[in-house]
Parts: C-alpha cells; sequence; structure tokens
C-alpha cells in the first residue's frame, strides 16, 4: 500500500503533477548518497555479518552433540521418538519467530527516540521501519536462560533399562564359538576387538588440536566413502535447500502474486505451513517407532514421502495471479489496438524518477507508480467510519479524467492463496515425514565412536551446500523476474514490481528442482539397501540354524545386526 498521505500534505504536493517544478528539485535521494552515508552502511553490515557468524557458532553444537547424545542413552526403539519430538519442537522456533517479529514489526524502530507528539508514520507506510532488533534481544535473552540446564547435564547417562537387558543378549549370542568363527576370521580374539575399540573411544576426546586437524581429514574421507551415509546427506541437502528458500523468500512470494499484506501473508504461514511440518517430523518418527523399521523400511518411507511431495507440486505452477498493467512499465496485451500506458501527457509534470505512490484506476485496473505519472494535480480526501480514502482527481493522463484511488490494485484472484498455501503445507508435512528416517540411517550406519564426528559432518555439508547458497540462488532467480527497480544512488535498490508468471514458474521450478534431487537420492539408497540385505540374508542362510535362532530369541521383532546399514 501507498503511504497515508492525508498525514503528509507535503507529500501531497510532492507527487501531483505540477508543471512549475523543475526536475533537480523533484530528486529526494541525492542527498543521501554521500560517501560517509555509504560507508557508516557497510560498517553496518558488516556489524550484522560478525553476528550472524557469531550465531551460527552457538547455534551449530547444539543439533550434532543434542542428537548424538540422545542415540546413545535411548533405546533402540524409542530413538527414532525422541529425535522426532527433538526435530518437532526445533521447528517450532520458527513459527514462533514469525509471531514474534509480527508484533515487533508494529512498534517504531527508534522506539527510545520517540518525539512527545508521535510520528506521522503508520505500518502501512512503505517508509515505516519496524524494531527489527527488538526481537534479536527477546530471542538472544531466552536462549540465554534456556542454555543454562544444559550445564547440569552429565557426561554419561544410565541406558534405557530394556535397551541394557537387550545389550546383554547380544553380547551373549556374539561371544558365542560359532560367532568367532564368523566375524573374526583372524586369530585375533573378540576380547581383544573390543578392547581396540574401547582404547579408542577413550583416545578420541584426550586428541589436541593439532592432532584433531591431522586426523580429520582422513575420518572425514573414511566417512564420506560410506555409500549411504553419502547419499542420505545429498538428499538432505536438496531438502535443505528447498526449506531455506521457501523460509526465506516465501512471504515475498506471496505478498507479491496474491497481492496480500505482509502480515497476512505472514499469519498464513505461521498457521499453516510451520503446524503441518512439526506434525510430518512427529509422524515420521511414530512410524519409524511402531512399525520397528529397518534401514529398507526407513528408505522406502524416504522415498514415498518424497514422491507423494513432488506429485502434489505440480499444480503449484498453476495457481497464481497475473501480473498487473503498470502505466509506463507493461502494455495492454488485448487484441484491439490501444495506446501505450505510458502516455506522454505526464512529461511536462517533472515526475520525480524515484517518487513511489502508487495509485489505481478503478475502472480499467491501470496502476500508476505516482499521482504525477498519472497527470492528476488535486487530491480529495473521503473520510470513512473506520478509515479515509484519499483520491486524486483532475488526471490528465486517466481515461476520462476519471479520479484514481491511493493505493495499488486490488488483485482478482486473492482468495487463490489459501488453496495455494494449503497444498505447500501438504508437500512440506510429506517431505518432514523424511526427516527422522533420514537421521535413523545416518545413526544406525555409522560406528558408535564416530556417531558424534558423523552428524557434525552431516550438518557442516547442510550448512555449506544448502543454507548458505540457497538463498542466494532462489534470490537470484526472483530478481530476473523484476520489470521495474527503484533507483538509489544510480544504483538498482529494490524492486517494485515482478512478472507474476515468470515468478511463480522459477520459483517453484527451483523448489521442484530441489525435490527431485532429494527423490534420486532417495531411490539410490533403496536401491543398495535392498542390494545389501539381500547379500546379508544369503550369508546368514549359509550360517548356523542354532545361532540363527538364538538371535531371533535375543530381539523378537528385531532384523539381525548384519541387516542393518
Amino acid at each position: 500500500m501507498g503511504p497515508r498521505i492525508e498525514d503528509m500534505p507535503q507529500d501531497f504536493k510532492a507527487s501531483l503533477c505540477l508543471p512549475t517544478t523543475s526536475a533537480p528539485a523533484r530528486t529526494h535521494s541525492n542527498g543521501n548518497c554521500s560517501s560517509y552515508t555509504e560507508t557508516r552502511h557497510l560498517s553496518v553490515v558488516g556489524i550484522m555479518f560478525v553476528a550472524q557468524t557469531l550465531l551460527g557458532v552457538g547455534g551449530v553444537p547444539i543439533q550434532p552433540f543434542g542428537i548424538s547424545y540422545i542415540d546413545d542413552f535411548a533405546h533402540n526403539s524409542n530413538s527414532p521418538l525422541y529425535l522426532g519430538i527433538l526435530f518437532a519442537v526445533t521447528m517450532m522456533g520458527p513459527g514462533l519467530a514469525f509471531g514474534l517479529g509480527s508484533l515487533m514489526l508494529r512498534l517504531y524502530v527508534d522506539i527510545n527516540q520517540m518525539p512527545e507528539g508521535g510520528i506521522s508514520l503508520t505500518i502501512k507506510d512503505p517508509r515505516w521501519v519496524g524494531a527489527w532488533w527488538l526481537g534479536f534481544l527477546i530471542a538472544a535473552g531466552s536462549v540465554a536462560l534456556a542454555a543454562i540446564p544444559y550445564f547440569f547435564f552429565p557426561k554419561e547417562m544410565p541406558k534405557e533399562k530394556h535397551e541394557l537387558q537387550f545389550r546383554r543378549k547380544v553380547l551373549a549370542v556374539t561371544d558365542s564359538p560359532a560367532r568367532k568363527d564368523k566375524d573374526s576370521p583372524s586369530k585375533q580374539s573378540p576380547g581383544e576387538s573390543t578392547k581396540k575399540q574401547d582404547g579408542l573411544v577413550q583416545i578420541a576426546p584426550n586428541l589436541t588440536v593439532i592432532q584433531f586437524i591431522k586426523v580429520f581429514p582422513r575420518v572425514l574421507l573414511q566417512t564420506l566413502r560410506h555409500p549411504i551415509f553419502l547419499l542420505v546427506v545429498l538428499s538432505q541437502v536438496c531438502l535443505s535447500s528447498m526449506a531455506a528458500g521457501m523460509a526465506t523468500f516465501l512471504p515475498k512470494f506471496l505478498e507479491r502474486q496474491f497481492s496480500i499484506t505482509a502480515s497476512y501473508a505472514n499469519l498464513l504461514i505461521g498457521c499453516l505451513s510451520f503446524p503441518s511440518v512439526i506434525v510430518g517430523i512427529v509422524v515420521g518418527g511414530v512410524l519409524v517407532k511402531r512399525l520397528h523399521l529397518g534401514p529398507v523400511g526407513c528408505g522406502a518411507l524416504c522415498l514415498l514421502g518424497m514422491l507423494l511431495c513432488l506429485f502434489f507440486s505440480l499444480p503449484l505452477f498453476f495457481i497464481g495471479c497475473p501480473s498487473h498493467q503498470i502505466a509506463g512499465i507493461t502494455h495492454q496485451t488485448s487484441a484491439q489496438p490501444r495506446p501505450e500506458l505510458f502516455p506522454s501527457c505526464m512529461e511536462v509534470c517533472s515526475c520525480p524518477s524515484d517518487g513511489f505512490n502508487p495509485v489505481c484506476d478503478p475502472s480499467t485496473r491501470v496502476e500508476y507508480i505516482t499521482p504525477c505519472h498519472a497527470g492528476c494535480s488535486s487530491q480529495v480526501v473521503q473520510d470513512a467510519l473506520d478509515k479515509s480514502q484519499v483520491f486524486y482527481t483532475n488526471c490528465s493522463c486517466v481515461a476520462e479524467g476519471n479520479p484514481v484511488m491511493a493505493g495499488s490494485c486490488d488483485s482478482t484472484c486473492s482468495h487463490l492463496v489459501v488453496p495455494f498455501l494449503l497444498l505447500v503445507s501438504l508437500g512440506s508435512a510429506l517431505a518432514c515425514l523424511t526427516h527422522t528416517p533420514s537421521f535413523m540411517l545416518i545413526l544406525r550406519g555409522v560406528k558408535k565412536e564416530d556417531k558424534t564426528l558423523a552428524v557434525g559432518i552431516q550438518f557442516m555439508f547442510l550448512r555449506i551446500l544448502a543454507w548458505m547458497p540457497s538463498p542466494v540462488i532462489h534470490g537470484s532467480a526472483i530478481d530476473t523476474t523484476c520489470v521495474h527497480w527503484a533507483l538509489s544512488c544510480g544504483r538498482r535498490a529494490v524492486c517494485r514490481y515482478y512478472n507474476n508468471d515468470l515468478l511463480r514458474n522459477r520459483f517453484i521450478g527451483l523448489q521442484f528442482f530441489f525435490k527431485t534431487g532429494s527423490v534420486i537420492c532417495f531411490a539410490l539408497v533403496l536401491a543398495i539397501l535392498r542390494q545389501q540385505d539381500k547379500e546379508a540374508r544369503t550369508k546368514e542362510s549359509r550360517s548356523s540354524p542354532a545361532v540363527a535362532q538364538q538371535l531371533l530369541v535375543s530381539g523378537p521383532g528385531k532384523k539381525p545386526e548384519d541387516s542393518r546399514v
């Protein structure tokens, strides 16, 4: 929406067609283009980069160590459910952040420097800047309080009771002579092997930084050589790239595509998208626990969820609104010959090049960048019960001289935003079904002493390959659909109007591309797991029947250890 001009009579005069005004006097931003101002802007950007870096350093250890901590001390059958709850609660943060952000942005940015009589700007004014920094202070204080209990967690926690009993039975079976012959072809005894593994576990925490740096490349290469780990991480990179693009640009996409306000877009996302994500994560964990899914079952669940997500993404290409007709930017596309939308009648008005105060001709649904571009020379304010409406009259560039209304033209298909977001939410829930099963594939596919490091490597790849480049890729794709840029100091500043069809196709197309990559990775994971399971069954059939029977008795409902990743 345009600025509340009835509160700023000086802006009324600046936006009107005044033939006697010279062009240099209509430019407002030249005073803000000094080198000192640009240096101050760069210093502020540098401070933001440092703050975001510290935020990342503080937040990265929580997920890898927390996931490994839960999986180490929880029962094998309960670990998927606990991890699903952890991921679901983690996703509550962005949902609450949307609500907190919408509340904080209703306060002016200089909340501590407000004049006695207040300011004339309103939240609908495009020049309004909310108190964005206040949300960071509240969130930082909450995180500091929530981090205090971490200091009281023990280094070791007792395993859940059923897990201890199950492991004792498994150890009793593995100590049998038949198991020794099968798993230890060399002369080394299982006891010596166990002592060697325990030694590695005990030595790992005592490594110095230099020793860890020397060992890390070898461990990294050894971990990446595991095909299941590599493919699952690549699929999660694709999903994280999709999530990063959605989280960053979905509010703006809805606002531009369906001509709705930013507050309404954030409200819809907070009420529909994030609850569906939480439900998908929890349901994925429950399915793994209730169905006792092994590696093959987890891979099949991941592939099924992504295939359904891909299927429900197809209608999104066809749900959207056409671009507005903007005078001087777009042209009439009807078959009848009509003059261009950018008439020459406003040339005598000396309209400002950097002005933006959109007005709409309700009879033709043509939008003008400012009243000056419509050739309007006067304005009228009509008071209503709940609000006042501004009209501009004596418009020489409007057909039959009709008055125009302040603000952008309303879209005729804004109601499509709800079914569009419902499909997005459904696809997000189906994609999040893969969250817990994919983590279980990683946790069960590496050695216990390498589990924390493997999860850390996984999150490192997610940050480097997904969360860092994905917003840049999505932003660059969205910028290519801009049809009118606002200029600041002679450079492009912000896009005022987009080609809605290109915007929809490229934004949804990027999402579809990442989903397809995830489907391919999960399909390869399932194929490898089936091959490994087939080889394990063939190997098991050749082993001693007594050992196989004892394994089944020791873990009812459990698959043999050889069939795991």
